[in-house]
Parts: structure tokens; C-alpha cells; sequence
């Protein structure tokens, strides 16, 4: 999986850094998005993946998308298809999607709480976690029981354990040492 990320950086932060400066992040990422879902369709990965020739898979790949992508994306396309990476389309997706946040500087939170947490606690999470952050914050909330009570909120490397469980596991440590 390291080595599809390592190969999808450079394409990622090239079409990245032309959408910027054309001022088209969000129809990059909508021209992006859909050419990732066709290079996953299982025919066309088949296909892409059965050797073919790079004006075929080219071709093919340019038919199949049509104009849902523009002359610049075609070309990015192009390029891609003359290097046999097309197959890398998601993760050139996926690391396109990680410099759009950083550059709109919002970050991605996931909440986990042991009831489904309210719109007013959403909106009382997100202004406190912005403020912390100094971001804009997009929170995804889960549902998990075995936590109890409480939250457990992640955000890129950083973990807040507010839930029951999380204490209880650290009360159980400490009388253990």
C-alpha cells in the first residue's frame, strides 16, 4: 500500500499545484473522482492491467470518460497511461483529497461516543475543536457502546480518551505498576 501512495504522490501534487494555479480545486477533484471510479471498474481494470498498449488504454480510458474530464485532465490522463499508472487513480484521488483539506485547512475528526451524539453537541465539539486546532473541522460522528460514556475524538495524530472505558483502562494500568 506504501509503495501506491509513494507512486501516486508526484501525480497527486502535480494535478494539486495546477488546479491551484488555475483557481479549479473543486473540478479537478470532481474530474479526479470520476476518473478514479473508472479506472476501478472491474472491466476497465482488466482490461488496464492485461498489458495492453498505452495509445489503447489511452484511447479506451479517454472514451470512457468522455467529457466528464477537460482537455488539461485528459492530458494529465495521458500522461499517467504513458507511465502504466491509471491503476493508481484512487490513491492519486486519496492524496489529492489530503492536500485540498490541508490547503482549505480543515481537518477531518472522528467522534465516537456511546450514544448518538446531538446537532447541538456536534456544533459545541466542532467550535471548541476549531479554536484548539486552528482549522476548520469536519467531524464524522460513530456510535460505539463498549465505550459507555464519554467521547474518544481523533484528529490526524492527535487522540482526546474522554470515555469511561479509556479511564477505566488507565485506572486498571496504574494500580497494575
Amino acid at each position: 500500500m506504501s509503495e501506491l501512495t509513494t507512486i501516486a504522490r508526484p501525480y497527486a501534487k502535480a494535478a494539486f499545484d495546477f488546479a491551484v494555479e488555475k483557481n479549479a480545486i473543486e473540478s479537478w477533484f470532481t474530474q479526479l473522482t470520476f476518473a478514479a471510479q473508472v479506472s476501478q471498474d472491474e472491466t476497465i481494470h482488466t482490461y488496464l492491467s492485461g498489458g495492453v498498449s498505452v495509445e489503447q488504454a489511452i484511447s479506451l480510458f479517454l472514451n470512457v470518460c468522455g467529457e466528464q474530464v477537460n482537455s488539461e485532465c485528459q492530458n494529465f490522463l495521458k500522461v499517467m497511461a504513458e507511465s502504466h499508472r491509471l491503476l493508481v487513480l484512487p490513491q492519486v484521488l486519496v492524496q489529492f483529497c489530503e492536500l485540498k483539506a490541508e490547503y482549505e485547512q480543515i481537518i477531518n475528526v472522528n467522534v465516537t461516543s456511546a450514544v448518538e451524539v446531538t446537532t447541538e453537541q456536534e456544533a459545541k465539539i466542532s467550535t471548541a475543536l476549531e479554536k484548539r486546532l486552528a482549522r476548520k473541522v469536519k467531524l464524522n460522528c460513530n456510535v460505539d457502546a463498549s465505550i459507555i460514556s464519554g467521547l474518544i475524538i481523533k484528529a490526524d495524530d492527535m487522540v482526546i480518551d474522554g470515555s469511561i472505558q479509556g479511564k477505566l483502562n488507565r485506572l486498571a494500568q496504574t494500580l497494575q505498576s
